[in-house]
């Protein structure tokens, strides 16, 4: 630390979240990589099947594709510094690195929230409008969705990020957290965080809870219209066509209402952390097998690309 005056002033944290014996840090290494090689291969194949087979270039699966990438994207922002902690003796990150770390994290966890939502609407015009669904959801409106929502998640986590690193940080450099959040910096801060907690409350109740709300509106009106069809067959493959996504959702809410959406005094170490890896890195590593298990479409496309791979490297 620097000293300035009376005060401290942080030029670097040390980041304590698993802090184990030296006994069990091979052990945590290996779970660690091991998520981290699995979310890599499997959201890079989704990317690559989507890619190769025609079948699969509809905006459902143009938003699956960016979806995977940025599951990629925010694994990346923690798993490596963690992998490379677990054997340091001194488990750091500079100032500029955490809060740079704190930006891209936040950005692409919230990216998250804005692509389910709007696969959520995509799905209800899909299914609702199918006659003018192509026109509706044209190549233009797909860049426009997806570039409009990182503008706002980047203006969200850049506004959070900047506000963060001008609290004081005095008493302590230890972060008991893996990677650097929000709610463990608040817990560390020795000024009055109340402003951050205030927008994080309010901005950030919004910002997360909007794609929630839409996803919700969509799907009410998505079962409104399976009811309203005729055929037994027609709603059973509507509503399969939904089941990856609805997972989707499920695994990203829970643990990121629960670690946002609550004051900084209702902070828990040890369920925190648990919480933590699950939105993390276990939603991005589930998300390709969701979506390859429950959607047909995917499966048949993976298996098309298997074959044309296989007897291309027989010839």
């Amino acid at each position: 630390m620097k000293v300035k005056g009376n005060h401290s002033s942080v030029s670097e944290f040390i980041l304590l979240g698993f802090s184990e014996p030296p006994e069990h840090s091979i052990i945590l290494f290996l779970s660690f990589l091991l998520m981290y090689l699995v979310t890599l291969v499997g959201n890079t194949t989704i990317i690559f099947v989507i890619r190769l087979d025609a079948h699969l270039h509809t905006p459902m699966y143009f938003f699956l594709s960016i979806l995977s990438f940025v599951d990629i994207c925010l694994t990346t922002c923690t798993v490596p510094k963690l992998l490379l902690n677990i054997f340091l003796e001194k488990k750091s990150i500079s100032f500029h690195g955490c809060f740079l770390q704190l930006h891209f994290f936040t950005s692409f966890g919230n990216m998250t929230g804005f692509l389910l939502a709007i696969m959520a609407v995509d799905r209800y015009l899909a299914i609702s409008k199918p006659l003018h669904y192509a026109m509706i959801m044209s190549k233009g409106i797909q860049l426009r969705l997806v570039a409009g929502s990182w503008v706002i998640v980047s203006l969200h986590s850049a506004a959070h990020s900047i506000m963060a690193a001008r609290l004081s940080y005095c008493a302590s450099n230890k972060i008991h957290y893996y990677f650097c959040d929000l709610p463990p910096l608040f817990k560390l801060s020795c000024s009055d965080t109340s402003p951050n907690e205030l927008l994080l409350l309010t901005e950030a109740t919004i910002v997360l809870m909007s794609p929630c709300l839409c996803i919700t509106i969509s799907y009410i009106l998505i079962i409104v219209t399976i009811c309203r069809m005729p055929s037994t067959e027609g709603r059973f493959k509507a509503f399969s066509t939904c089941s990856a996504h609805l997972t989707a959702v499920t695994l990203n809410y829970g643990p990121v209402l629960y670690t946002y959406i609550r004051p900084a005094s209702a902070y828990s170490l040890e369920k925190d952390l648990i919480i933590s890896v699950l939105y993390s890195v276990g939603n991005s590593m589930l998300n390709p097998f969701v979506y390859s298990i429950r959607n047909k479409e995917v499966k048949g496309a993976l298996s098309r690309v298997l074959r044309k791979r296989v007897f291309f490297w027989r010839k």
